[in-house]
């Protein structure tokens, strides 16, 4: 008995030793998620992308634009065209006359207040402008062209509680929790008729989740569905009902919730689902649009008003009715709401605002200054001066061009990259990474290295015309067969394209038609370390060997590379960093960085501007003379590029505000069967087309005298003179010399004469 009694008393305090440790476990688990809830839900509850916006459209008398690029831009930015304005992000279009009220925007130098405003548009140019407050400058909201996500790819628009209707409060309350505002995190009356239904069924078929709870659930807890899951989230529910107000908990949980998914992009809470579905603020949502937002709540994906806009339909009702049961809405209201179509936006406004080549180059110009967990989660507005209407015309006319290689044999895998820049800046506009331009995969601008061939050209030309003494356009030299003999006794022997030679030819016409035997033997005679030198000087940081072949272009850059090479030739020789940014503001407009615009002077302006004439000569008389008639009357300058075999199609050149590099090839490094004028040239033409509205400005320095020369001496001559050719000079080296000719009206009285004298 005495044992027995023993052995009762062991097990007695066994069990009261389970028990302690239990308890002591218990609290400590309690102490920990308490801790948890209080520390996260006060602090920086969400890791919020960092948004990445356009330059912004700029309004006023004489600004270039439109009626079709202005409907464009207005389409992008999400904005309706009605009859009558009413709300902001509204339009309307009457023949030449657009009537706007802009949606304002808080800038990083000023807010831009919603204003009406009234433009007329005549022959492209805005020729009146008449705003409500009398503005005569202001800027439209830029464009959100992406984003720098978490590595999971929330994305979210926080709101504040004050800024949600109470209508859409209201209607959230009455479907997904209608007693959110008496019970204590959890529902006792829920929980054990869910409890019953499960037991039932032998398992977790329904769940008895509060508002709370499903906030604790998405914000700290996964989704699976175990009783010792549910039992954490009802204790983590209780604990946050003991800590924050039902107007925290509500707010937390509409900044929370899942509505949605743009292809990678999850979309979370109503402030971001509003611009999304609607592309309009929360705040000028209709009863209508609040219940379908409020009815994706229970799934997203199942009630797409995109894919099934007939179950979307019907659940939006569905939410009208509850709230109106529920006492939370008006009859009246809900009876008009529900007799209104879905009124959502096109399914392709949020997916095609992605520009990954763009994007992909403000993420490196900001790791520069920032950290990638600082880009993803702080909430940074980042300005760019990215042009979506320059882009799409870059997209369009890469991909119609590929298009039409294709249908003519051309390779099947025909890719290309376009970089383009505003000349007087080095601000990149635009930037395509493939074909596709909406494809967020290799990025060929900033990451394919392919031979540049004649492109590189034009720095050995500067080389030689630094040193005037010795160099003119004017100067002759040989085109004759080219033959050095190497170090380790091999001999280079260069041809030219035609495989022919041209004996003495100018300078200039040298350059305008690539003659690489004219070109090899003049680089090497300046001397190969000039000519890198140079190139170096133009942008180019990568360090290559100084080989004889560098005067052919025998050099693998990046089209961005590239682009910065132009760039500073279309600058009149100044250097200026290619840059995307224009600046970085806080969450709460704050001015965090600026990137202003930075200029070294690297080259002579003699020197510069008789190359820019010699660059024009290419597009009227040599590899490029196709401009003349896809860009008629509207002179620009350029290089083409052409590499061995064709494996790769270039074209670089610029107008008075645009520069753009255009390369054409396969990836696998296969010939292409494109020359530089076949290829590149036509999606770059194309581009300036529609886009570049000044020509070329190439205005001479104070040191600069134009003088008629013979094109085939390079002699001094006279404008009445057949064959001559007026070409620049830094005063004091143009020819001494002057070829006297008759004019032209004495030269036909000679030719009758000597016809009359034959008879």
């Amino acid at each position: 008995m005495l044992i027995t009694n023993k052995k009762k008393k062991s097990k007695l305090v066994l069990w009261w030793k389970l028990f302690l440790v239990g308890s002591v476990i218990s609290l400590m688990a309690i102490i920990y998620l308490d801790s948890t809830i209080r520390t996260t839900f006060t602090g920086k509850k969400w890791s919020v992308p960092s948004t990445v916006y356009a330059r912004p459209l700029e309004l006023y008398e004489g600004a270039p634009l439109t009626i079709r690029d202005f409907k464009i831009e207005l389409g992008m930015l999400g904005y309706h065209f009605v009859s009558r304005l009413e709300n902001p992000g509204q339009a309307s279009i009457t023949g030449n006359t657009v009537n706007i009220y802009t949606s304002g925007f808080q800038f990083s130098d000023d807010l831009e207040p919603a204003r009406k405003v009234a433009l007329h548009i005549q022959d492209g140019v805005v020729s009146e402008l008449v705003s409500n407050d009398g503005a005569q400058l202001l800027r439209l909201e830029p464009l959100a062209i992406g984003g720098i996500y978490p590595s999971h790819h929330e994305d979210r628009l926080l709101v504040k509680l004050s800024e949600v209707p109470e209508s859409l409060q209201n209607m959230l309350v009455a479907v997904e929790d209608n007693r959110f505002y008496s019970h204590i995190g959890i529902s006792p009356r829920g929980i054990v008729r869910a409890l019953i239904a499960n037991i039932k069924e032998g398992g977790i078929s329904q769940g008895a989740s509060t508002l709370t709870q499903q906030l604790v659930k998405n914000y700290y807890l996964t989704s699976e569905q175990t009783l010792s899951r549910k039992a954490k989230e009802a204790l983590m529910a209780l604990l946050l009902e003991l800590h924050f107000s039902k107007s925290e908990i509500l707010e937390g949980y509409i900044n929370e919730v899942y509505l949605g998914q743009d292809g990678p992009r999850s979309i979370h809470g109503f402030g971001l689902a509003s611009q999304y579905y609607f592309n309009r603020p929360l705040s000028d949502l209709s009863i209508a649009q609040q219940a379908l937002l409020v009815a994706l709540v229970r799934g997203a994906n199942y009630y797409n008003p995109w894919r099934n806009p007939e179950r979307a339909l019907e659940r939006r009702n569905l939410v009208l009715d509850i709230a109106v049961r529920e006492e939370r809405l008006d009859l009246d209201l809900a009876e008009r709401a529900k007799k209104r179509p879905l009124e959502i936006g096109g399914p392709s406004v949020a997916s095609h605002r992605r520009y990954p080549a763009y994007l992909d180059l403000v993420r490196r110009q900001l790791q520069r200054d920032y950290k990638e967990e600082d880009l993803s989660s702080s909430g940074l507005a980042i300005f760019t001066h990215f042009d979506p209407l320059v882009q799409t015309s870059a997209e369009s006319s890469l991909a119609a061009n590929i298009a039409k290689h294709k249908s003519s044999g051309k390779s099947d895998e025909l890719q290309g990259a376009v970089v383009i820049t505003r000349p007087n800046t080095g601000a990149v506009i635009a930037v395509l990474g493939g074909k596709d331009g909406r494809y967020a995969g290799f990025n060929r601008a900033l990451d394919a290295r392919r031979q540049i061939g004649s492109l590189l050209k034009p720095a050995v030309y500067l080389a030689a015309l630094e040193q005037p003494e010795r160099y003119t356009l004017a100067t002759l030299i040989s085109d004759d067969e080219y033959i050095l003999q190497l170090p380790n006794g091999d001999q280079w022997a260069p041809k030219n394209y035609d495989l022919d030679s041209h004996g003495d030819v100018l300078l200039y016409k040298a350059l305008a038609h690539s003659y690489n035997q004219a070109t090899a033997r003049l680089g090497n005679t300046i001397g190969i370390d000039k000519v890198v030198d140079t190139v170096h000087r133009l942008g180019v940081e990568q360090n290559f060997p100084a080989l004889p072949s560098v005067t052919l272009g025998a050099v693998d850059l990046l089209p961005v590379e590239v682009a910065q090479i132009y760039q500073t030739i279309a600058a009149d020789g100044f250097y200026t960093p290619l840059m995307a940014i224009n600046a970085v503001v806080e969450p709460g407009g704050e001015l965090l960085t600026s990137y202003p615009l930075e200029v070294d002077k690297r080259f002579d302006a003699a020197s510069i501007y008789m190359l820019s004439h010699a660059l024009q000569a290419v597009t009227h008389e040599g590899t490029a003379k196709s401009l003349e008639w896809l860009l008629p009357d509207f002179p620009v300058a350029g290089k083409t590029g052409t590499t061995n075999d064709l494996r790769d199609s270039w074209f670089a050149g610029f107008s008075g505000d645009m520069m753009a590099v255009v390369w054409l090839g396969n990836d696998d490094n296969s010939s292409t069967g494109l020359t530089g004028s076949s290829g590149a040239l036509r999606v770059w033409a194309d581009i300036f087309k529609q886009r570049s509205r000044l020509p070329i400005q190439n205005l001479p320095p104070e040191d600069i005298k134009m003088v008629w020369v013979d094109r085939d001496t390079g002699q001094g001559s006279q404008p009445s003179c057949t064959n001559t050719i007026p070409l620049p000079f830094v005063v004091g080296t143009e020819p001494d010399q002057e070829i006297r000719c008759q004019p032209g009206a004495t030269k036909v009285i000679d030719w009758f004469k000597k016809l009359v004298d034959k008879i």
